[in-house]
């Protein structure tokens, strides 16, 4: 299990965000999910899918589908970061999407912002890393869609620092730049966040 990195206390002025490249945005020619591999692998091969590792780790009071190793989670409860909301949780073909991965970092802004760039492998891992996925209140992430920073932030306040900081260390680890309406909001963010 990946652990997040400590990100209070850290000033605009320390944060990784300062040293990223600033570009315009590339377009979204040739993107599709299918370029960041099939969706909810089995990356850190506990053979469990990610999406499962996921919800695993984020809901409280879990429980297994019987006969899947502990892989599949029937239920659970959610305290949701970006509203603030708690969310039962049951899997279902009508509830399922109550609660979904969201990809902190969205595949098509990453994509526009250097992703196609990256090796296959490189996009599978940004797709299935632990640091860019969390589990969120199906509607709100919709509405996030592939949203940056600059448009869209957590209508939970409490939650902003996190948020940022947590797409600034993705964006990092993986190379991507931000437009300099990103920057100035992340900065912006981080600067309340002392």
């Amino acid at each position: 299990m990946t652990i997040l990195p400590d990100q209070r206390g850290i000033s605009a002025s320390r944060h990784p965000l300062v040293t990223q490249a600033h570009r315009w945005i590339e377009v979204k020619t040739g993107y599709s999910r299918d370029e960041f591999g099939p969706a909810w692998a089995d990356v850190d091969r506990n053979g469990c899918d990610t999406r499962n590792d996921i919800l695993a780790r984020d809901l409280t009071g879990e429980t297994f589908k019987a006969g899947t190793n502990n892989c599949v989670v029937t239920a659970g409860t959610l305290a949701d970061k970006y509203t603030g909301a708690t969310i039962n949780f049951t899997r279902g073909q009508d509830t399922s999407s109550d609660v979904q991965i969201d990809h902190i970092v969205p595949l098509s802004d990453a994509w526009q912002k250097g992703a196609q760039q990256l090796s296959a492998n490189q996009r599978k891992e940004l797709a299935n890393d632990p640091l860019n996925l969390m589990a969120a209140d199906g509607p709100t992430n919709s509405a996030k869609g592939d949203r940056d920073a600059a448009t869209w932030l957590p209508p939970n306040k409490a939650f902003r620092c996190e948020y940022v900081a947590r797409q600034t260390a993705v964006k990092a680890t993986y190379k991507l730049w931000v437009t300099q309406a990103e920057h100035d909001a992340v900065a912006s963010i981080l600067e309340g966040c002392r």
